[in-house]
């Protein structure tokens, strides 16, 4: 189980960079505002429950490394920790100007929801990207002094697809109204990338600096 300044901490930092805009939540945007309500909360679980996957493959590798190899597993938060510096230095430049566009609909090839979120599911399994994010965010939050980095890993993959799935399903659900607003004050975009660079950074220098 995870302590309540690693559960806090890890949730606070979850949230808000789930929130900032990026390629899932804005085609959860996209495809409600298209599709409808249903089909973007479907998409949108099926967005988050693909971090299972990602998950997973943390507890495995995380574990494996720390069981080989202390020093390896501090020089894979190290290197996590200036990808995440990296990530928050692009997040912090950026403009904003996010909006969320719908897909245009397509009558004679409508998808179903449960279609929609298995597209999602697979969509996140399967991206490189977020394999690589997991393997850098995750690891901060292992205290591994503590034995149970393998537990620790499962249950910080698991808050994050717990809050992303709630996350995800209220941006599908208000998907109109929230994508009217984005669209009217792009400025709202830029901040929430302001707000989750400056996580990413600060938990990049952390991990650096820590011992």
């Amino acid at each position: 189980m995870l302590t309540p300044e690693q559960f806090l901490g890890f949730l606070t930092a979850a949230i808000l960079i789930t929130l900032s805009p990026g390629p899932d939540n804005m085609m959860v945007l996209g495809v409600g505002i298209a599709k409808g309500r249903a089909r973007g909360i479907a998409f949108g679980l099926g967005c988050a429950l693909g971090c299972l996957n990602h998950t997973l493959l943390a507890v495995i590798g995380v574990s494996a490394l720390i069981a080989a190899s202390p020093t390896a597993f501090t020089a894979l938060k190290i290197a996590g920790g200036l990808y995440l510096i990296w990530m928050g230095i692009g997040a912090l430049r950026s403009r904003g100007g996010a909006r969320a566009a719908g897909v245009a609909p397509d009558k004679a090839h409508e998808e179903s929801a449960r279609q929609l979120f298995f597209k999602g599911l697979l969509a996140n399994a399967i991206n490189p990207k977020v394999v690589l994010f997991f393997l850098s965010f995750l690891p901060q939050f292992v205290v591994a002094a503590r034995g149970d980095a393998n537990w620790q890993i499962a249950w910080l993959g698991l808050t994050f697809t717990l809050q992303a799935a709630l996350l995800f399903g209220l941006l599908g659900y208000f998907s109109g109204a929230i994508g009217q607003w984005l669209n009217r004050t792009p400025r709202a975009g830029m901040w929430l990338d302001r707000i989750a660079g400056a996580i990413f950074v600060g938990l990049g220098l952390r991990l650096i600096v820590a011992r």
